[in-house]
């Protein structure tokens, strides 16, 4: 192998693979989706301009045909009038007018085919184009997903075990020794005479409604003169009378 080649295939191999780190596939794709969009307005454009032809040549050839039929009933006139030169006139003009009418309805063929194998084109088109977006997005998708993964693997490889390990660990035993603290703090703070007051004022509150239940029930005759629930209420009161006379003669 030559000096020459060898340098040439050194150089291609070194411009392919700076291209291949340089280019961004999901970049290509999105490009090329644009590429194909902005080439639709073109082809509609060009289907436009040879439906035109045809509409012009369908126009062209029925105003030939009035032209015919027209030239036809004047060289009939002229005829029955007798005049002769001016029929003859008249039968030149109509012969020009069926070459041209043969000539247009041959071109008006040609122009309605046209028409279809450019709207069957734009089509078809129209229908790879939405089939190759799709197909783009899918490789655009399954791109950023590699990027992902790439990017995810790089983090594992400069992953310290050990050091992260570490980490955690200490972070793990901070956050239990806050979390045993503040659990001390609160069994603490339940256990205060703020927290049994409040448990005897909430009981106190219990026996009131209690109370008062029992005395509505009372004063609409629902309880008898010697219902249980009357007697228990005589009693608590004699109880609690008891126990303060009782504390009284302690304390004196």
């Amino acid at each position: 192998m030559g000096l020459w080649q060898r340098i040439t295939r050194v150089f291609r191999a070194g411009t392919g693979a700076a291209l291949d780190r340089i280019e961004n596939p999901e970049l290509v794709l999105q490009q090329t989706i644009r590429d194909m969009r902005d080439r639709v307005p073109e082809l509609n454009n060009s289907v436009a301009q040879v439906m035109a032809t045809e509409r012009l040549l369908i126009k062209n050839h029925e105003n030939l045909e009035k032209q015919v039929v027209d030239l036809d009933s004047k060289i009939k006139a002229s005829v029955k009038m007798g005049r002769d030169d001016i029929a003859t006139a008249y039968i030149g003009q109509l012969q020009q007018a069926q070459v041209d009418l043969q000539r247009t309805q041959a071109q008006k063929e040609q122009a309605e085919l046209s028409s279809k194998q450019a709207l069957k084109a734009r089509d078809n088109y129209v229908l790879n184009m939405k089939k190759r977006t799709a197909e783009a997005m899918q490789l655009i998708s399954a791109a950023k997903q590699a990027k992902l993964q790439e990017q995810l693997a790089q983090t594992m490889d400069t992953f310290n075990i050990g050091d992260d390990a570490s980490t955690f660990n200490e972070m793990r035993e901070k956050i239990d020794r806050r979390v045993a603290a503040a659990e001390a703090k609160l069994q603490l703070g339940s256990s205060t005479v703020d927290a049994q007051m409040q448990d005897i004022e909430r009981e106190a509150m219990d026996i009131q409604l209690q109370d008062k239940l029992l005395e509505y029930k009372q004063s609409m005759g629902m309880l008898g003169a010697g219902s249980p629930d009357t007697k228990q209420i005589g009693a608590s009161k004699d109880g609690d009378v008891l126990d303060v006379a009782n504390e009284t003669g302690h304390s004196n």
